[in-house]
């Protein structure tokens, strides 16, 4: 009896679906002059020389490009489709996890010298900076976190059908955290990003359900 009770719990979170977050009901973290939302897409105008960076290589911490966010508990799976009027070095578009001014991640697309690069930074106390340089420019990429125990493992996708791995990162779990839609130009004088069906679907905690399998007998 409790093993059939267990599968048919297990069957009713497995069976949970992604829903599109409502835009409406979010917040900004540097709010930028420019944005505007119509339906599930978010269209901004980032801010001119700002980022999300700290200490490593270049010696600075910069914390002030746009983010458009929700905060979440446990463990889920979070998606944006992406894209973006690329112009100056280093123009970036992506999803971004952040737990404080110390802990976060972004990963999207970054302009590197006439370069479309899927790009990741991580940054505990320090930022460290991962690309995959793309062999043409691509009009839109969809990027997807999920979240597991203490990890967050991070893909890619040109079609949102196969996805790629391109980052497993440590995060620390049984943290709320932020995740949202970033964009920031470094070095640019701004760019118009655009996000699209924006989802977070919650997944059953990994802990609890090897707990129950174990107690299920």
């Amino acid at each position: 009896m409790r093993k059939t009770l267990f599968i048919g719990f297990i069957c009713a979170l497995l069976s949970q679906t992604a829903v599109a977050q409502s835009l409406e009901k979010m917040q900004w973290f540097n709010e930028p002059q420019d944005w505007k939302i119509k339906g599930n897409k978010l269209e901004m105008q980032t801010t001119a020389q700002t980022d999300y960076w700290r200490i490593s290589h270049y010696g600075f911490t910069v914390d002030d490009a746009p983010f458009y966010y929700a905060t979440y508990g446990g463990e889920f799976e979070a998606k944006v489709k992406i894209s973006g009027d690329y112009q100056a070095r280093f123009d970036q578009a992506g999803l971004m996890l952040r737990i404080d001014h110390e802990n976060y991640i972004k990963a999207g697309i970054e302009y590197v010298d006439g370069k479309y690069n899927i790009s990741t930074v991580v940054t505990h106390k320090t930022s460290d900076w991962s690309i995959i340089t793309l062999d043409k420019p691509v009009k839109h990429i969809w990027i997807k976190a999920v979240r597991r125990l203490d990890a967050i493992e991070l893909f890619y996708s040109f079609d949102d059908k196969e996805y790629f791995l391109m980052r497993n990162a440590w995060m620390p779990d049984n943290t709320p955290i932020m995740v949202g839609m970033m964009a920031a130009s470094p070095d640019g004088q701004g760019f118009k990003a655009k996000f699209e069906d924006f989802q977070v679907k919650h997944l059953p905690d990994q802990r609890r359900l090897e707990w129950l399998k174990r107690n299920a007998e």
